[in-house]
């Protein structure tokens, strides 16, 4: 990030009258109007936000994502990502090759969704006061209504820096988690989860937890069948369980035989229809009610009544998607017991009522 640093401040002194009023800046182009950075068909327009040392991987994974999604009925693409960053040119990445960015800033001013993954720099302690000026200043064209804005890994960083994480609740990779809280005190940070929203702000943990956090945008757009068949194509799950806790290193407990709640996990996806106990859970897996817990949240990250009301969200979510049963039975089925209870836990997890939920995903028939 300290190449970002020197980037924006020579970017700072052009800004007004080049980038952000959709001109090119940057060392080797001019300083014309620019071509517009989006084809404007229709199609929802992401915005990929890089800077020096970006990371192929999460700079590839946005493109490959929202790239796959494509509409049921005649195949077209619902998604156009063009990549910018403050001086369009070549741009250094953490692998041995650079990447040629065609886009300065201006292409923020037209994006539906802004997604800012990490770089490898280890300074954002050094840089992350002055993102809050020059950065925070273009990115702040952005924030209009409908607009969205998610971070990948330590993206998060130049979210928090431009002020637009306070008070709310966020994550960054584990790693740089106590970095993140010294720097950002008033933004309520969760190490644990692989990614968050609130409102129109998401951020995601490391890497792999971008492809997670691009899932569950298109999921948001355009409902779970779209966003399946994407991680169908890419070969990923379409929803991955628990957070962090899973992935951060720990003991491991020696001498033989430690068994796995994936049995239980499993028996219970058969069985979500009916009342589950915690005694049972544990009794599918042999273990006693204090180990059972105990291993479940070390192998998920997630309580069992967590990850039980998750799934059964995610089956309520599947039949109000792909059948035309009333809500006390898409509520039965997936466990709830009734409608009510039902759209207690939709409007708690999702912030919508079955209703709502099937108008907007599956529409009239």
């Amino acid at each position: 990030m300290a190449g970002l640093c020197k980037d924006l401040a020579m970017e700072k002194g052009t800004r007004d009258t080049a980038a952000l009023e959709g001109t090119r800046t940057g060392s080797g182009t001019d300083t014309g109007p620019a071509r517009p950075a989006f084809a404007h068909d229709g199609r929802h327009r992401v915005a990929v936000l890089v800077r020096p040392g970006v990371m192929p991987l999460e700079l590839g994974l946005v493109h490959q994502l929202f790239g796959a999604a494509r509409h049921a009925a005649d195949g077209r693409p619902l998604y156009e990502v063009v990549t910018c960053t403050p001086s369009p040119g070549l741009l250094r990445t953490n692998a041995d090759f650079p990447v040629h960015v065609s886009h300065g800033t201006g292409a923020l001013a037209e994006a539906e969704t802004v997604i800012v993954p990490a770089t490898h720099e280890e300074d954002e302690p050094e840089c992350a006061g002055r993102l809050g000026g020059a950065l925070a200043e273009a990115l702040g064209r952005v924030r209009r209504p409908g607009t969205r804005v998610a971070s990948i890994c330590t993206g998060a960083f130049v979210l928090a820096a431009a002020g637009w994480l306070d008070g709310r609740r966020a994550t960054t990779h584990w790693k740089s988690a106590g970095r993140f809280r010294r720097l950002f005190p008033a933004v309520r940070l969760d190490p644990d989860v692989l990614y968050t929203g609130e409102g129109d702000l998401f951020t995601s943990a490391g890497e792999a937890a971008g492809i997670d956090l691009c899932l569950h945008l298109i999921r948001l757009d355009h409902g779970a069948a779209v966003a399946n068949d994407v991680a169908r194509s890419t070969v990923v799950p379409p929803h991955r369980e628990g957070g962090q806790a899973q992935f951060i290193a720990a003991p491991v407990a020696r001498g033989g035989g430690r068994s796995s709640t994936g049995e239980a996990r499993e028996w219970a996806l058969r069985n979500l229809g009916r009342p589950l106990s915690l005694r049972e859970l544990a009794g599918v897996g042999s273990m006693s009610v204090r180990t059972f817990t105990r291993r479940f949240r070390e192998e998920t990250g997630l309580t069992p009544v967590q990850w039980l009301t998750r799934q059964r969200v995610e089956r309520a979510r599947q039949l109000l998607e792909e059948t035309d049963l009333p809500v006390e039975r898409v509520a039965a089925d997936a466990g709830f017991g009734t409608g009510a209870s039902l759209r207690q836990h939709m409007q708690a997890a999702l912030g919508v009522s079955p209703r709502a939920y099937r108008a907007t995903f599956r529409g009239p028939r």
